[in-house]
């Protein structure tokens, strides 16, 4: 049991990015001790990145190191001087369409990347690794809601295969070193700080400008949004749900029978239409966007909804925030970040 006046101590990856900033935030505001392990890659606008690091570095608990995941040597020192209780993955080659360009970026960053932290998490015997997956796994599944027990074997981008490998290598290293793993599998996360490349950041900068946005399947898409600080307050809940003896939710539990590993989705467990999303950003710009009608993108998927029923099951917690309020506060943010 955690002594409650001990500083906890999280090493996270990605913290430069959308989510890895948002889950250091709210660590640092209980009193963790955050160190940030970020590559600044120019994958998307490396300002943005410097100006969310920038905000971290305000907190006196929060230290970081520019770096590559695939710079074995350099993870490896940080995580060993840091010391860290736990650790928590988020550095990745993002991107689902990118990953039709370039899909050598993801095999070096997700695949060799990851390898480098799990083998930096075994060596500082951290109490628990958890590292993120992505709904782009359940591919080209069609029983919704998606839970964590059905296969995923039909990936259909390089990005998801690469996050399918993740876990497959996640649940073979809890087995060979008894070091408790949880991947978690997120669900088109928007919010503030959002990343230039996701839908509510393009569509909201068309819109203001005047310009077409691009709307794929001619709208007939759904998604589960999920609000990134809903999303950090899952990945929290479950940072102190280790997987390992026995389940408390065993008719749920994705915990494998062999090692101290569980696959869990954080997602709003509910599907919006892609039309609905693009009103109500209308609405809280009051404009309207110019429609760019186009067919579905090779390895975009028509909808994805998550069942959250595991999550909660854990962490007693379960993401709530209403896409028309999630919107509200991107576009607050946006028009106060860009002063538009």
């Amino acid at each position: 049991m955690t002594n409650p006046n001990t500083v906890r101590r999280a090493f996270i990856t990605g913290t430069a990015g959308f989510i890895g900033f948002h889950l250091a935030e709210l660590l640092l505001q209980e009193g963790w001790e955050v160190f940030g392990y970020d590559g600044l890659t120019d994958y998307y606008d490396v300002e943005l990145k410097k100006q969310r690091h920038k905000l971290l570095h305000q907190h006196e608990k929060f230290s970081s190191s520019i770096a590559m995941l695939e710079d074995a040597e350099k993870l490896h020192d940080a995580v060993t001087r840091f010391k860290p209780d736990v650790i928590v993955h988020l550095a990745a080659q993002a991107g689902v369409r990118y990953s039709l360009e370039n899909p050598r970026a993801y095999i070096d960053s997700n695949v060799v990347g990851t390898m480098n932290v799990m083998e930096a998490a075994q060596s500082a015997q951290v109490q628990h690794l958890l590292m993120a997956s992505t709904s782009s796994v359940y591919g080209a599944n069609e029983q919704m809601p998606f839970d964590e027990r059905q296969k995923t074997d039909t990936a259909l981008t390089i990005y998801a295969a690469t996050k399918k490998a993740n876990e497959a290598m996640g649940h073979s290293w809890a087995h060979i070193h008894k070091l408790p793993i949880t991947m978690f599998r997120f669900f088109t996360v928007y919010g503030p700080w959002g990343r230039p490349d996701m839908a509510l950041f393009k569509f909201t900068k068309g819109i203001l400008e005047g310009t077409p946005i691009d709307i794929y399947n001619h709208g007939d898409m759904w998604r589960d949004f999920t609000y990134v600080h809903d999303l950090v307050r899952g990945i929290r809940g479950l940072i102190d749900a280790a997987p390992g003896g026995t389940s408390p939710a065993p008719d749920l539990d994705s915990l494998s029978p062999v090692a101290p590993f569980r696959v869990v989705n954080i997602g709003n467990s509910d599907k919006v239409r892609l039309l609905d999303f693009i009103e109500a950003i209308e609405e809280e710009l009051d404009l309207k966007a110019i429609r760019n009608m186009m067919p579905i993108q090779t390895g975009d998927v028509p909808a994805t909804w998550a069942d959250a029923s595991l999550l909660q099951a854990l962490t007693g917690y379960r993401p709530q925030t209403p896409f028309r309020e999630g919107i509200a506060q991107f576009v607050a943010w946006y028009r106060d970040y860009y002063k538009v």
